[in-house]
């Protein structure tokens, strides 16, 4: 069997380590005679699974105590709806009069989630990346809340467009700070006692789809509106310990073997981020230094894990893929919004995976530039 280099943005690529041990404990979890898929939720077995997992993210993350970390259903999409039913307060109504959420837009996640809000919601754009074409985010001194913010929320890494934070925004004491990290989390080490509210889709560094994880500051878990639906709410999540219905258990699992492998055989976040900064600096170097390929994105705030970048000939781009997919390079396409190509370089691309894409790079310039 052959495994090839899979740079999809999402569902993305896996360890193989942990692929293995899945599948050395497909039929038979660790002697019980079935598969973690067939138990219950409610089983000392899972249990056991899920705690470990949450033990082995809290020592990745340094996560601290007064912070509960939700395994949630629904996506990041669910969280951009669940966020203001949560920190508008508890006397909160629709429009947005307990208090308004603001966003900071940077690209179509941050702005998916602003439109998501706005169903409801009043929401003010306390900064925007719309006048430089998406290409750097707002400084510092560009961001303007208004007067009655509920919470500050921004994407710290734009998956589709390859816009990244080069920095942590800072908010008023009594404003949380609220973060979409689906793209970038454990992709580095991260000072969580910053946020309020963290979230992540799973389906990039933290396992397959089908997993939510949420972090959240305890003082917040009483901000939610009296009369949200109870899987919206994070402090009843909380308190069921995110299983307030059967939550996605085989996901949890294998996000558990993720956050071994992370732990066991890399060595922690900072080994990790050494990693992942050498790959992202090598293929932005082969980049830069080509007549064929280029990237839009500020040097400051390209993305670690997102190289978008395109072929100064467009005619060639159908036969990039063409070629890339037989050398073994796959789900190297761009986003159908932006086009060009996406080479996504999360945590289970291996580092000579990214060699070989920059020499496939260098070798298609040489045939076809």
């Amino acid at each position: 069997m052959t495994r090839h280099y899979n740079f999809c943005a999402g569902p993305a690529a896996l360890p193989e380590a942990v692929l293995k041990r899945a599948q050395e404990e497909m039929l038979d979890y660790q002697g019980r005679g079935l598969s973690v898929m067939e138990m219950s939720h409610r089983s000392a077995e899972f249990v056991e699974i899920a705690e470990r997992a949450e033990r082995d993210l809290r020592d990745l993350l340094a996560i601290p105590d007064h912070y509960r970390v939700l395994f949630l259903q629904g996506g990041a999409t669910l969280q951009f709806a669940m966020l203001p039913y949560n920190l508008l307060g508890r006397n909160g109504t629709l429009l947005g009069q307990g208090g308004t959420p603001n966003y900071i837009d940077t690209g179509i996640w941050s702005r998916k989630a602003i439109d998501e809000a706005r169903r409801l919601f009043s929401a003010h754009i306390a900064a925007s990346s719309r006048t430089n074409d998406l290409s750097a985010v707002p400084r510092p001194e560009e961001i303007a809340l208004s007067e009655d913010a509920a919470y500050l929320h921004y994407a710290g890494n734009e998956t589709i467009g390859g816009l990244e934070f080069d920095y942590i925004p800072e908010t008023p004491e009594e404003v949380p700070l609220v973060c979409d990290l689906s793209s970038s989390i454990l992709s580095r080490p991260l000072d969580i006692s910053r946020f309020g509210v963290i979230y992540a889709g799973a389906q990039k560094n933290i396992g397959p789809a089908g997993l939510t994880v949420v972090i959240v500051r305890d003082d917040l878990l009483e901000r939610g509106r009296a009369d949200m639906p109870s899987l919206f709410s994070y402090r009843e999540l909380s308190r069921a310990g995110s299983m307030i219905n059967t939550p996605p258990t085989y996901a949890w699992y294998l996000a558990g073997l993720v956050f071994q492998w992370l732990k066991n055989e890399v060595g922690g976040l900072d080994n990790m981020a050494a990693i992942n900064a050498r790959k992202a600096q090598k293929l932005y170097r082969a980049i830069d230094e080509s007549r064929l390929y280029s990237n839009p994105i500020e040097p400051l705030n390209r993305s670690w894990m997102n190289v978008p970048f395109v072929l100064a000939d467009e005619r060639l781009n159908a036969l990039f893929l063409d070629e890339a997919e037989r050398a073994g390079l796959l789900n190297l396409k761009g986003h159908r919004s932006v086009g060009g190509m996406r080479a996504s370089l999360y945590n289970a691309v291996p580092e000579k995976g990214v060699d070989a894409l920059i020499g496939f790079m260098g070798e298609f310039e040489r045939k076809h530039a």
